[in-house]
């Protein structure tokens, strides 16, 4: 899905953001795909913080499509973006495929119990270790790439609200950038409430947010 992606398709930018803090990240928790982990009170003021970036960067009302991950952490985090955009947050789109990443049975665990089982869960390049009845990153690559191409067309611009590793690896994919040694194409991590711009292929930082959790 993602050999081969045609950059020159989509005509408009890509703001992709990492949503805020929740109780799993403040607990240093494994989190994954769990759909419905809260934002903690630093978490909002991330997403107000991503909100007032985007707004400084694009004023009132911009054209953007708002897309999000269907879990309930990015879906805050885009209603309080959207406010300061003066957006309607009713008018965001979904998709299953822009999810986080499934940690199988390490999910929803703490990082010190699964190390203190198997070893380090993070490397030194901030990826979380493939649970063994986790999702592999070839296979996010294969969903998120399938987002994009099939979203391609998609006129102007969008706000897309995602997660720490399956960002990265849609960040990875829209730049076609190199494969990993995970098996995937992977950018650096950003801090939870950060927003990179993606356009035409190449990616700039629009805001670093002050979150804590490195993957």
């Amino acid at each position: 899905m993602t050999a081969g992606f045609d950059f020159t398709r989509r005509q408009g930018r890509d703001f992709v953001a990492r949503h805020g803090e929740t109780v799993f990240n403040a607990a240093r928790r494994l989190q994954g795909d769990h759909p419905h982990t809260p934002l903690t009170r630093a978490g909002f003021a991330q997403a107000d913080e991503m909100g007032r970036a985007l707004r400084d960067l694009l004023g009132p009302a911009p054209r953007l499509t708002l897309w999000a991950s269907p879990a309930g952490r990015a879906l805050q985090t885009l209603a309080i973006i959207a406010e300061h955009l003066e957006l309607d947050w009713h008018q965001a789109r979904t998709d299953e495929r822009l999810v986080e990443i499934d940690m199988g049975s390490w999910g929803g665990r703490y990082y010190a119990d699964v190390v203190a089982e198997v070893g380090p869960v993070i490397d030194a390049n901030g990826l979380l270790r493939c649970a063994p009845d986790g999702e592999r990153y070839e296979a996010i690559a294969a969903r998120v790439g399938g987002w994009l191409a099939d979203t391609a067309d998609d006129a102007g611009d969008r706000l897309v609200i995602m997660h720490g590793i399956s960002s990265r690896v849609l960040r990875g994919v829209a730049t076609g950038a190199p494969v990993d040694a995970c098996g995937a194409p992977v950018l650096p991590g950003y801090p939870q409430g950060s927003v990179a711009l993606i356009e035409r292929g190449a990616e700039t930082l629009v805001h670093r947010g002050t979150g804590y959790a490195p993957a």
